[in-house]
């Protein structure tokens, strides 16, 4: 075999492995990436819910990303707000700094500065995180959780709550204290001077 002919057969081969070089380089490009991120984004959401054309539940939020799964975060915070039976007035209201539906299990959960609030009642529950199960109709906290409710009589504090969906009805599950508003004094006596 001649020169020319060997260099040929080097220049096909080596022709031949850079091909094979680009097509594994362009199976990597190829390749999916599994995009867990939100499907859509939506800014000052109103969501209402009824029931028996009577509505039910007004859920409000300034960004709400709702993924594949059905799932939903709320990233700059949530309201829900519970009506009456005839869907006029307003009986309880849930906000949190930040919300999240998980639609599997039919259930929000809030995070920081969550406030429960039964407006007839004037009573209202303060805590760090609080869940809200659409298909039980309850709002409870985790056992460990910290809890204040303060009602227009006491305040009571402890850890871990259940409730029912317009927090007329509730159990602390350990509680810590209670503050009777209308036994506070309503200013400290004054320290007599000491010499």
């Amino acid at each position: 075999m001649a020169a020319g002919g060997i260099h040929r057969v080097s220049a096909v081969l080596l022709a031949a492995g850079l091909l094979a070089g680009c097509r594994k380089a362009e199976e990597v490009k190829v390749k999916q990436v599994d995009y867990k991120g939100p499907t859509i984004e939506t800014e000052n959401v109103l969501m209402l819910v009824s029931d028996s054309a009577k509505l039910r539940i007004r859920l409000t939020a300034p960004l709400e990303q709702q993924f594949e799964s059905g799932d939903m975060i709320y990233p700059k915070g949530v309201k829900l707000t519970f009506l009456d039976g005839a869907g006029e007035t307003v009986v309880n209201t849930i906000t949190g700094r930040y919300g999240k539906f998980e639609k599997a299990k039919n259930l929000y959960t809030m995070r920081g500065d969550v406030r429960v609030t039964n407006v007839p009642k004037q009573q209202r529950m303060n805590t760090e995180e609080a869940f809200y199960d659409k298909t039980k109709a309850s709002i409870y906290t985790k056992e460990q959780t910290e809890i204040r409710v303060t009602t227009p009589t006491e305040v009571l504090t402890g850890r871990g709550l259940t409730a029912n969906q317009d927090f007329s009805l509730y159990r602390i599950l350990n509680p810590t204290g209670v503050f009777t508003l209308q036994n506070a004094p309503t200013a400290a006596p004054a320290a007599p001077n000491q010499k």
